[in-house]
């Protein structure tokens, strides 16, 4: 009878009612079984207030300081076995272009379109299919309020890969975000979106649990890679700081990390890609304890996966 139980138990932690997708995008597989697969980690580049910056609206920086940003992540991914991409910042469409241009230069790593408006996004589509980038740039974000045109602009610029961010405000619930992925995809699979990654809306602390449960649910329905930006629970955090002082961030930062991978995220945006030497080895050490229920399975893990990397 226990025997039983916690074969039920196990399979209730690493297993859904429907395959889980695995989406191969420039290089980096994303999507799965939890533990068998390691969580792809997304850093964030010029950010507005990012400190590289010389004119952020034109797109000027310190070339120099970008690139030993971004290598450092490239460095945490291979040190444990965490593959990333890069979230790719722009203010201005002129900013935009020049960030992609830059970006793709100096890590192989994918590339998120992230722009601050539809504008943006926008230009940040028409360089990346000038530029022959397209199966390497993931559309970030496609909103429930999307229009026609916008995705219409996606299928032209041959992107086939996006995150669709589950700001549903007909029910802000974890529900809500559920139905927001039943009511897009059928217009995202019009549109040529055939690598759909969902993120599912952290906005503070309290919404973070409820991100946490729709990443649950819609890998259990849907089978779509889950995740977003759990950093955002730490960063409107007032009272982090002011109470319990500075060096409470980063442990923090890292527990939120930690708790979605335990849940089933198969990708998160931990925030400033300065971050990366906490982010991964946090996200690596879950990855690994998970690791161990496919072991025990009788499933054979590839040798880059974490577990063979940071011991």
């Amino acid at each position: 009878m226990t025997s039983n139980l916690q074969a039920e138990q196990t399979r209730g932690l690493l297993e859904f009612a429907v395959e889980q997708s695995t989406f191969e995008i420039g290089g980096v597989r994303v999507g799965g079984r939890p533990g068998a697969r390691p969580t792809v980690l997304v850093g964030s580049a010029f950010y507005h207030g990012h400190k590289i910056h010389i004119d952020e609206d034109r797109g000027e920086f310190n070339a120099e300081e970008a690139e030993k940003r971004i290598q450092l992540q490239d460095k945490f991914a291979e040190l444990t076995g965490n593959p990333c991409m890069l979230d790719v910042v722009g203010a201005t469409p002129e900013a935009m272009v020049r960030h992609l241009e830059f970006a793709a230069s100096v890590t192989t790593a994918p590339l998120l379109i992230d722009g601050t408006t539809t504008d943006v996004r926008l230009a940040g589509l028409k360089y990346a299919a000038q530029a022959g980038l397209a199966d390497r740039v993931v559309y970030n974000s496609i909103q429930t309020d999307i229009e026609d045109a916008e995705l219409t602009a996606i299928r032209d610029a041959g992107v086939e890969s996006a995150i669709l961010l589950t700001y549903y405000l007909k029910d802000f619930t974890a529900k809500g975000r559920v139905q927001a992925v039943r009511e897009l995809l059928p217009r995202l699979q019009e549109a040529g979106v055939r690598k759909l990654m969902v993120d599912t809306c952290v906005l503070d602390l309290a919404t973070m649990g409820q991100a946490c449960s729709a990443m649950h649910d819609i890998k259990h329905e849907f089978g779509l890679p889950v995740g977003g930006g759990v950093h955002n629970a730490v960063a409107v955090w007032k009272g982090l700081k002011t109470k319990m002082g500075e060096q409470a961030v980063k442990p923090c930062t890292a527990s939120a990390l930690a708790m979605s991978v335990a849940v089933g995220a198969d990708f998160l945006l931990y925030g400033p890609v300065e971050d990366a030497p906490y982010a991964f080895p946090a996200v690596a050490m879950v990855d690994t304890a998970l690791s161990q229920l496919i072991v025990e399975g009788g499933e054979r893990l590839d040798k880059s996966h974490p577990r063979f990397r940071i011991g």
